[in-house]
């Protein structure tokens, strides 16, 4: 999950950036709200997490170009501000959710996870496709019951294509979700990571699940036989579809 923090307090973002990276998000930060709206406008993130009081902008006048602009990427609101009126001003604006300072950690994991979840249209933190399911709390994955073992890179690959079946994600999508444009390596990387993925999901028995989009990246498909309506993500969304092969 690639995270977008929003607070000009360098100190507060850096200790909440760690957290988060711990919990295996990827977070980008910006202390500006003109800022966060360009990057909102040209990257694909899956949660904001936005302090009402920054620098340059109030963090309701974030929200409202945000959601002006069609960008419908959930926002939730971590700020030290506590008056209802503050919460309601900011749900009015388009925020998703709104928790205050001082928090907890474990909180706000579970907070960006179920907004994110709801977002993609997930009820439950249990994701199945096929016989495998995806649990995004543990950070695991079975197969008809039984645990498949995955490094971080392989895991990460699979929950993204998992949260957005029937999506095509660009490499350039899968770069940014593992490395968040640090020390990114070449593109082709993705190509080695795909195919010891869809060999560990074969030998169990999860059948060919990703299939290749040429020219365009890949795709997580439920039936490996069944023609697949392709949607565009975010990161391509100008992209004309093309032929859907498994490889």
């Amino acid at each position: 999950m690639r995270i977008l923090l929003v607070d000009s307090d360098q100190s507060a973002a850096t200790t909440l950036s760690q957290i988060l990276r711990t919990a295996s998000f990827t977070v980008d930060h910006t202390p500006s709200g003109e800022e966060a709206i360009e990057m909102l406008r040209h990257y694909d993130y899956d949660v904001v997490v936005l302090e009402l009081m920054l620098n340059d902008l109030e963090g309701y006048e974030v929200i409202r170009r945000a959601r002006a602009a069609r960008i419908t990427t959930p926002i939730l609101v971590l700020s030290a501000l506590l008056r209802p009126q503050a919460k309601i001003r900011a749900f009015s604006m388009g925020a998703d959710d709104y928790m205050t300072k001082p928090y907890d950690a474990g909180e706000l994991v579970a907070r960006l996870q179920a907004v994110m979840r709801r977002s993609r249209g997930f009820a439950e933190p249990k994701l199945r496709v096929g016989n495998l399911e995806l649990d995004l709390n543990g950070k695991n994955v079975t197969v008809d019951g039984a645990p498949l073992h995955l490094t971080g890179k392989e895991y990460a690959i699979l929950e993204l294509l998992v949260i957005r079946k029937g999506s095509v994600l660009t490499k350039d999508a899968f770069l940014n979700h593992l490395y968040g444009g640090i020390d990114e390596p070449e593109m082709k990387i993705i190509d080695v990571f795909i195919c010891k993925l869809r060999r560990k999901l074969q030998n169990v028995g999860a059948g060919n699940l990703i299939a290749t989009v040429w020219g365009r990246g890949y795709i997580l498909r439920e039936d490996d036989t069944a023609e697949i309506p392709v949607t565009t993500d975010a990161t391509s969304r100008n992209s004309v579809p093309a032929a859907v092969t498994a490889v």
